[in-house]
Protein backbone atom coordinates (compact mmCIF):
# COMPACT_ATOMS: atom_id res chain seq x y z
CA UNK A 1 0.00 0.00 0.00
CA UNK A 2 2.81 2.41 0.92
CA UNK A 3 4.43 1.78 -2.46
CA UNK A 4 1.14 2.43 -4.21
CA UNK A 5 0.65 5.72 -2.35
CA UNK A 6 4.23 6.75 -3.08
CA UNK A 7 3.70 5.95 -6.73
CA UNK A 8 0.51 8.00 -6.86
CA UNK A 9 2.22 10.94 -5.16
CA UNK A 10 5.13 10.77 -7.62
CA UNK A 11 2.76 10.59 -10.58
CA UNK A 12 0.80 13.58 -9.31
CA UNK A 13 4.03 15.55 -8.85
CA UNK A 14 4.99 14.81 -12.44
CA UNK A 15 1.56 15.95 -13.65
CA UNK A 16 1.84 19.18 -11.67
CA UNK A 17 5.35 19.80 -13.02
CA UNK A 18 4.15 19.11 -16.56
CA UNK A 19 1.23 21.50 -16.12
CA UNK A 20 3.55 24.18 -14.74
CA UNK A 21 5.80 23.79 -17.78
CA UNK A 22 2.84 24.03 -20.17
CA UNK A 23 1.62 27.22 -18.48
CA UNK A 24 5.11 28.71 -18.11
CA UNK A 25 5.69 31.58 -17.79
CA UNK A 26 2.92 32.93 -15.59
CA UNK A 27 4.91 35.93 -14.34
CA UNK A 28 7.88 38.03 -15.48
CA UNK A 29 11.23 36.32 -16.13
CA UNK A 30 14.60 37.87 -15.27
CA UNK A 31 17.51 37.58 -17.70
CA UNK A 32 20.75 38.25 -15.84
CA UNK A 33 23.37 40.06 -17.90
CA UNK A 34 26.68 39.86 -16.01
CA UNK A 35 27.97 43.17 -17.37
CA UNK A 36 27.00 46.83 -17.39
CA UNK A 37 24.27 48.07 -19.71
CA UNK A 38 25.40 49.02 -23.20
CA UNK A 39 27.88 46.20 -23.78
CA UNK A 40 27.50 43.48 -26.44
CA UNK A 41 26.07 40.85 -24.08
CA UNK A 42 23.51 43.38 -22.88
CA UNK A 43 22.52 44.29 -26.45
CA UNK A 44 22.08 40.66 -27.52
CA UNK A 45 20.12 39.88 -24.34
CA UNK A 46 17.71 42.75 -24.95
CA UNK A 47 17.10 41.63 -28.54
CA UNK A 48 16.20 38.15 -27.30
CA UNK A 49 14.16 39.53 -24.38
CA UNK A 50 12.00 41.48 -26.83
CA UNK A 51 11.16 38.34 -28.81
CA UNK A 52 10.59 36.17 -25.73
CA UNK A 53 8.27 38.79 -24.19
CA UNK A 54 6.14 39.05 -27.34
CA UNK A 55 6.04 35.31 -27.92
CA UNK A 56 5.48 33.96 -24.40
CA UNK A 57 3.17 36.68 -23.12
CA UNK A 58 5.23 37.70 -20.08
CA UNK A 59 7.93 40.31 -19.69
CA UNK A 60 11.53 39.07 -19.93
CA UNK A 61 13.40 41.73 -17.97
CA UNK A 62 17.15 42.28 -18.30
CA UNK A 63 18.97 42.77 -15.00
CA UNK A 64 22.58 43.96 -15.23
CA UNK A 65 24.76 42.45 -12.49
CA UNK A 66 28.28 43.66 -13.29
CA UNK A 67 31.54 42.79 -11.59
CA UNK A 68 34.56 40.48 -11.60
CA UNK A 69 34.60 39.91 -15.35
CA UNK A 70 31.01 38.70 -15.37
CA UNK A 71 31.47 36.09 -12.64
CA UNK A 72 29.42 38.03 -10.07
CA UNK A 73 26.25 37.87 -12.14
CA UNK A 74 26.96 34.30 -13.20
CA UNK A 75 27.36 33.24 -9.57
CA UNK A 76 24.00 34.84 -8.82
CA UNK A 77 22.34 32.56 -11.35
CA UNK A 78 23.66 29.49 -9.53
CA UNK A 79 21.92 30.80 -6.39
CA UNK A 80 18.59 31.44 -8.11
CA UNK A 81 15.57 29.15 -7.80
CA UNK A 82 15.63 26.60 -10.62
CA UNK A 83 12.10 27.31 -11.86
CA UNK A 84 12.73 29.10 -15.16
CA UNK A 85 12.05 32.57 -13.80
CA UNK A 86 15.72 33.52 -13.65
CA UNK A 87 18.00 32.76 -16.62
CA UNK A 88 21.09 34.48 -17.97
CA UNK A 89 22.92 35.54 -21.10
CA UNK A 90 26.37 34.06 -20.60
CA UNK A 91 29.31 34.25 -22.95
CA UNK A 92 32.82 33.09 -23.72
CA UNK A 93 34.29 34.87 -20.71
CA UNK A 94 31.86 33.69 -18.04
CA UNK A 95 31.56 30.14 -19.36
CA UNK A 96 34.93 29.61 -21.06
CA UNK A 97 37.78 31.76 -19.79
CA UNK A 98 36.79 32.38 -16.18
CA UNK A 99 37.95 29.03 -14.70
CA UNK A 100 41.52 29.71 -15.88
CA UNK A 101 41.55 33.20 -14.41
CA UNK A 102 39.68 32.82 -11.13
CA UNK A 103 41.12 30.01 -8.97
CA UNK A 104 38.35 30.50 -6.39
CA UNK A 105 35.52 30.61 -8.92
CA UNK A 106 32.25 29.68 -7.20
CA UNK A 107 30.80 27.79 -10.14
CA UNK A 108 31.74 25.20 -12.74
CA UNK A 109 30.56 26.21 -16.23
CA UNK A 110 30.37 22.58 -17.33
CA UNK A 111 28.23 21.33 -14.41
CA UNK A 112 26.32 24.10 -12.66
CA UNK A 113 23.93 25.22 -15.41
CA UNK A 114 21.25 23.97 -17.76
CA UNK A 115 22.27 25.05 -21.29
CA UNK A 116 19.42 26.53 -23.32
CA UNK A 117 21.09 27.53 -26.57
CA UNK A 118 23.86 29.39 -28.38
CA UNK A 119 22.48 32.74 -29.53
CA UNK A 120 25.27 34.21 -31.63
CA UNK A 121 28.93 34.09 -32.43
CA UNK A 122 30.68 37.45 -32.18
CA UNK A 123 33.95 37.97 -34.11
CA UNK A 124 36.77 39.87 -32.38
CA UNK A 125 38.28 43.05 -33.82
CA UNK A 126 41.52 44.77 -32.81
CA UNK A 127 40.62 48.44 -32.38
CA UNK A 128 42.27 51.64 -31.15
CA UNK A 129 41.41 55.25 -30.39
CA UNK A 130 40.70 57.17 -33.58
CA UNK A 131 43.92 59.20 -33.46
CA UNK A 132 46.23 56.30 -32.63
CA UNK A 133 49.36 56.84 -34.79
CA UNK A 134 49.34 53.56 -36.74
CA UNK A 135 47.83 53.27 -40.21
CA UNK A 136 47.51 49.48 -40.27
CA UNK A 137 47.94 46.36 -38.15
CA UNK A 138 51.66 45.98 -38.88
CA UNK A 139 52.32 49.53 -37.70
CA UNK A 140 50.19 48.87 -34.61
CA UNK A 141 52.20 45.71 -33.87
CA UNK A 142 55.48 47.61 -34.24
CA UNK A 143 54.34 50.20 -31.71
CA UNK A 144 52.94 47.51 -29.39
CA UNK A 145 56.29 45.70 -29.34
CA UNK A 146 58.32 48.86 -28.78
CA UNK A 147 59.20 49.00 -25.04
CA UNK A 148 59.40 52.79 -25.26
CA UNK A 149 55.73 52.97 -26.25
CA UNK A 150 53.70 52.96 -23.02
CA UNK A 151 50.41 51.78 -24.49
CA UNK A 152 47.26 51.32 -22.43
CA UNK A 153 44.82 48.47 -23.03
CA UNK A 154 41.19 48.52 -21.85
CA UNK A 155 39.06 45.51 -20.99
CA UNK A 156 35.73 44.71 -19.35
CA UNK A 157 37.15 42.87 -16.34
CA UNK A 158 39.31 39.82 -15.75
CA UNK A 159 37.71 36.84 -17.48
CA UNK A 160 35.72 38.98 -19.91
CA UNK A 161 35.96 38.49 -23.66
CA UNK A 162 37.94 41.69 -24.14
CA UNK A 163 40.41 40.66 -21.43
CA UNK A 164 40.85 37.09 -22.63
CA UNK A 165 41.22 37.89 -26.31
CA UNK A 166 43.70 40.72 -25.70
CA UNK A 167 45.67 38.45 -23.37
CA UNK A 168 45.84 36.02 -26.28
CA UNK A 169 46.99 38.85 -28.58
CA UNK A 170 49.73 40.21 -26.30
CA UNK A 171 50.96 36.66 -25.60
CA UNK A 172 51.35 36.04 -29.33
CA UNK A 173 53.18 39.35 -29.71
CA UNK A 174 55.37 38.70 -26.68
CA UNK A 175 54.26 41.98 -25.09
CA UNK A 176 54.22 42.41 -21.30
CA UNK A 177 54.84 46.11 -20.69
CA UNK A 178 51.43 47.61 -21.53
CA UNK A 179 49.27 49.27 -18.88
CA UNK A 180 46.07 47.26 -18.55
CA UNK A 181 42.94 49.07 -17.37
CA UNK A 182 39.97 47.03 -16.12
CA UNK A 183 36.37 48.30 -16.28
CA UNK A 184 33.00 47.03 -15.05
CA UNK A 185 31.82 46.14 -18.53
CA UNK A 186 32.63 46.69 -22.18
CA UNK A 187 30.47 49.80 -22.49
CA UNK A 188 32.49 51.90 -20.01
CA UNK A 189 35.79 50.60 -21.43
CA UNK A 190 34.77 51.49 -24.97
CA UNK A 191 33.57 54.93 -23.88
CA UNK A 192 37.01 55.72 -22.49
CA UNK A 193 38.71 54.54 -25.68
CA UNK A 194 36.39 56.71 -27.76
CA UNK A 195 37.31 59.56 -25.43
CA UNK A 196 41.02 58.90 -25.89
CA UNK A 197 41.77 57.88 -22.28
CA UNK A 198 43.07 54.44 -23.37
CA UNK A 199 44.83 53.31 -26.54
CA UNK A 200 43.38 50.01 -27.69
CA UNK A 201 41.08 47.03 -27.09
CA UNK A 202 40.24 43.63 -28.48
CA UNK A 203 36.47 43.50 -28.56
CA UNK A 204 33.38 41.88 -30.01
CA UNK A 205 32.05 43.18 -33.31
CA UNK A 206 28.58 43.43 -31.73
CA UNK A 207 29.74 46.44 -29.75
CA UNK A 208 31.92 48.12 -32.37
CA UNK A 209 30.05 48.43 -35.67
CA UNK A 210 28.56 51.88 -35.16
CA UNK A 211 31.74 53.34 -33.66
CA UNK A 212 33.85 52.00 -36.55
CA UNK A 213 31.41 53.19 -39.21
CA UNK A 214 31.23 56.57 -37.53
CA UNK A 215 35.04 56.87 -37.37
CA UNK A 216 34.88 57.19 -33.57
CA UNK A 217 37.53 54.44 -33.30
CA UNK A 218 40.06 52.83 -35.64
CA UNK A 219 39.74 49.15 -36.68
CA UNK A 220 42.89 47.23 -37.63
CA UNK A 221 41.73 43.65 -38.26
CA UNK A 222 38.99 41.12 -37.61
CA UNK A 223 40.16 37.79 -36.16
CA UNK A 224 38.15 35.48 -38.42
CA UNK A 225 38.97 33.65 -41.67
CA UNK A 226 36.67 35.89 -43.71
CA UNK A 227 35.73 39.56 -43.63
CA UNK A 228 32.42 40.52 -42.05
CA UNK A 229 29.69 41.67 -44.45
CA UNK A 230 28.84 44.37 -41.90
CA UNK A 231 32.39 45.80 -42.02
CA UNK A 232 33.71 44.75 -45.43
CA UNK A 233 36.59 47.25 -45.36
CA UNK A 234 38.17 45.78 -42.22
CA UNK A 235 40.80 43.18 -43.23
CA UNK A 236 41.14 39.80 -41.59
CA UNK A 237 44.11 39.19 -39.31
CA UNK A 238 45.47 36.82 -41.96
CA UNK A 239 45.28 39.53 -44.61
CA UNK A 240 46.82 42.04 -42.22
CA UNK A 241 49.80 39.84 -41.36
CA UNK A 242 48.81 38.15 -38.06
CA UNK A 243 47.37 34.82 -39.26
CA UNK A 244 47.64 32.96 -35.95
CA UNK A 245 45.34 35.40 -34.17
CA UNK A 246 41.98 33.73 -34.84
CA UNK A 247 39.28 34.10 -32.18
CA UNK A 248 35.54 34.62 -31.96
CA UNK A 249 33.40 35.08 -28.87
CA UNK A 250 29.79 33.99 -28.34
CA UNK A 251 26.65 34.61 -26.30
CA UNK A 252 24.34 31.90 -25.00
CA UNK A 253 21.35 31.39 -22.72
CA UNK A 254 21.63 29.35 -19.52
CA UNK A 255 19.27 28.39 -16.68
CA UNK A 256 20.14 27.27 -13.14
CA UNK A 257 21.03 23.61 -12.65
CA UNK A 258 17.91 21.58 -11.96
CA UNK A 259 15.49 23.72 -13.97
CA UNK A 260 12.71 21.35 -15.15
CA UNK A 261 13.49 19.81 -18.52
CA UNK A 262 10.11 20.80 -19.94
CA UNK A 263 10.80 24.45 -19.13
CA UNK A 264 14.30 24.28 -20.63
CA UNK A 265 12.75 22.69 -23.73
CA UNK A 266 10.17 25.49 -23.97
CA UNK A 267 12.87 28.13 -23.64
CA UNK A 268 14.97 26.37 -26.27
CA UNK A 269 12.01 26.12 -28.63
CA UNK A 270 11.31 29.84 -28.25
CA UNK A 271 14.97 30.73 -28.74
CA UNK A 272 15.15 28.62 -31.92
CA UNK A 273 12.09 30.42 -33.28
CA UNK A 274 13.71 33.75 -32.38
CA UNK A 275 16.73 32.93 -34.54
CA UNK A 276 14.39 32.15 -37.45
CA UNK A 277 12.34 35.32 -36.94
CA UNK A 278 13.38 37.75 -39.68
CA UNK A 279 13.24 40.99 -37.63
CA UNK A 280 15.20 39.36 -34.79
CA UNK A 281 17.74 37.83 -37.18
CA UNK A 282 18.22 41.19 -38.88
CA UNK A 283 18.89 42.93 -35.56
CA UNK A 284 21.54 40.34 -34.69
CA UNK A 285 23.10 40.28 -38.16
CA UNK A 286 23.23 44.07 -38.33
CA UNK A 287 25.45 43.94 -35.25
CA UNK A 288 27.86 41.61 -37.05
CA UNK A 289 26.74 38.49 -35.18
CA UNK A 290 27.10 35.01 -36.67
CA UNK A 291 23.91 33.01 -36.09
CA UNK A 292 24.37 29.27 -35.44
CA UNK A 293 22.94 26.74 -37.87
CA UNK A 294 20.24 24.24 -36.87
CA UNK A 295 22.68 21.70 -35.47
CA UNK A 296 24.25 24.34 -33.22
CA UNK A 297 21.00 25.36 -31.51
CA UNK A 298 20.47 22.45 -29.11
CA UNK A 299 21.26 22.39 -25.38
CA UNK A 300 23.67 19.51 -26.04
CA UNK A 301 25.53 21.55 -28.68
CA UNK A 302 25.94 24.39 -26.18
CA UNK A 303 27.12 21.99 -23.47
CA UNK A 304 29.79 20.65 -25.84
CA UNK A 305 30.85 24.18 -26.76
CA UNK A 306 31.28 25.13 -23.09
CA UNK A 307 33.46 22.08 -22.41
CA UNK A 308 35.68 22.80 -25.41
CA UNK A 309 35.98 26.50 -24.56
CA UNK A 310 36.95 25.83 -20.94
CA UNK A 311 39.72 23.52 -22.18
CA UNK A 312 40.88 25.97 -24.85
CA UNK A 313 41.07 29.04 -22.64
CA UNK A 314 42.60 27.10 -19.79
CA UNK A 315 45.57 26.32 -22.04
CA UNK A 316 45.85 29.95 -23.20
CA UNK A 317 45.23 31.82 -19.96
CA UNK A 318 46.29 29.57 -17.08
CA UNK A 319 48.75 31.42 -14.97
CA UNK A 320 48.22 34.81 -16.62
CA UNK A 321 48.16 37.63 -14.11
CA UNK A 322 44.76 39.01 -13.09
CA UNK A 323 44.87 42.66 -14.11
Amino acid sequence: MKRLVAGIVAAMALLVASADAQNYPTRPVTIIVPFAAGGPTDIVARIMADYFSKTLGQQFIVENVAGAGGTTGTTRLTQATADGYTIMMGHMGTHGAAPALYPNLKYDPTRDFEPIGLVAGTPIIIVARKDFPAANLQEFIARAKNPNEKLSQAHAGVGSVSHSTCTMLTAQLGVKHHRVVAYRGTGPALNDMVGGQVDYMCDQIVNLVEQIKGNAIKAYAIATPERSPVLPDVPTTKEAGLPDYQVSAWNALFAPKGTPKDIVAKLNDTYVKALDDEPTRKRLLDLGSVIPDKSGRTPDALASLVKSEVARWNSILKGSAAQ
